[in-house]
């Protein structure tokens, strides 16, 4: 197995060591103990402070991709309307995922360079569909682009649309999610990006309007919401708890918070600005371009029509330096650095580019 001294995928990202003494502590029996609770709460906390918001937030072993699900399943019923907003592979990946639940999805399709800027097509949707729920990404890491939720959250509360459903995953902690001014009531969250911790604990805040909604539906499976509705009170997980996975959770987000969240939001958009500003001095064209806003937690890059992407990663690779490809569409077309969370580090960033510059030097084109 190779071992990468300059990781810059775009999550899972490197653990830093604090976190990783954390994770491989050995604890008690959880659900048992008055201290696993203590944590479990504490964590809660931190998260509500990252997504600025007072809503209950609901902690689940598993990758992140496990709360999109859950959230999902948890408050649609076949039938239900489902508006999603897709600007790339996550976007047009939830959109199939509501469907295969029964869910009648009408789906608002942007290019993958483009982001959420007019919100015209958003407000007919609504008025012609009726949705139940909106969805969409907050960040779209295989693209780089980000986008806005706050004018998307307003148009939902003066429309009247029940349930607003953002995937926050690559940018919760990296960048401002506002979860109460957005009117977002499922704001959804994995542990192995900004927050630096293994990819093992989903997390979701969920709203009062969404809770009523998983009450109506009473969605019962593994990934169940419904028992988490009460869990302060009843202490009593719907499965084994996982501590270690909880510590490192908390780790992470104190990580984030320590320095301030504000500091943490500057810190990931200098370092993007840096790195941006690099790569185009190199010769290489950046995905996306404007007016697409990007992404502070992510950068996307053309491959050079000189260098396929196969033989570039190779390259890379072999002088230290593991970046992350793209997925769907962009496969082959564009390579991503991750500047996010234990990454978002301007020595670690700076080793990448003279690699790239070693690499390619001034043909980035």
């Amino acid at each position: 197995m190779e071992v990468y001294p300059i990781p810059m995928v775009p999550g899972p990202v490197k653990v830093p060591e604090d976190i990783l003494r954390v994770y491989q502590t050995n604890y008690g029996a959880p659900g048992l103990e008055a201290t696993f609770w203590d944590l479990y709460h504490e964590t809660e906390f931190r998260l509500q402070q990252i997504l600025e918001t007072r809503n209950r937030i609901v902690i689940q072993t598993g990758e992140g991709m496990l709360a999109l699900w859950t959230a999902l399943r948890s408050c649609l019923k076949p039938g239900d309307r489902v508006l999603s907003i897709a600007t790339g592979v996550f976007g047009y990946g939830i959109a199939d995922m509501a469907k295969s639940i029964g869910a009648e999805v009408m789906t608002i399709g942007l290019e993958y360079h483009e982001t959420l800027n007019d919100l015209r097509p958003v407000e007919k949707a609504i008025g012609d569909f009726k949705p139940k729920m909106i969805t969409v990404v907050h960040c779209e890491t295989p693209s780089g682009t980000l986008n806005p939720l706050d004018g998307l959250g307003k148009l939902k509360k003066a429309m009247g649309v029940p349930l607003l459903y953002a995937d926050v995953v690559s940018s919760a902690g990296g960048a401002p999610v506002r979860v109460d001014a957005c009117h977002v009531d499922l704001a959804l969250g994995g542990s192995q990006k900004c927050l630096s911790a293994p990819p093992c604990m989903a997390f979701l805040s969920i709203s009062d309007r969404a809770w009523e909604e998983i009450e109506r539906v009473n969605y019962n499976g593994y990934d169940a919401l419904k028992p988490f509705r009460r869990i302060a009170e009843t202490r009593r997980f719907p499965y084994t708890p996982y501590w270690h996975g909880v510590a490192a959770l908390n780790a992470g987000a104190a990580l984030v918070l320590t320095p301030g969240l504000e500091d943490s939001f500057k810190r990931h958009e200098t370092i993007a600005r840096h790195c941006r500003k690099a790569i185009v001095e190199m010769g290489f064209a950046l995905f996306p371009s404007p007016p697409a806003v990007p992404s502070p937690t992510v950068t996307a890059v053309r491959v050079p029509e000189t260098l396929p992407w196969e033989e570039l990663d190779r390259r890379l690779r072999q002088k230290g330096l593991v970046v992350g490809g793209s997925h769907g569409k962009l496969a082959g077309k564009v390579f991503r650095l991750g500047h996010m969370g234990s990454q978002a580090d301007t020595a670690l960033l700076d080793k990448a580019l003279t690699v790239l510059r070693d690499v390619i030097g001034g043909a980035g084109r």
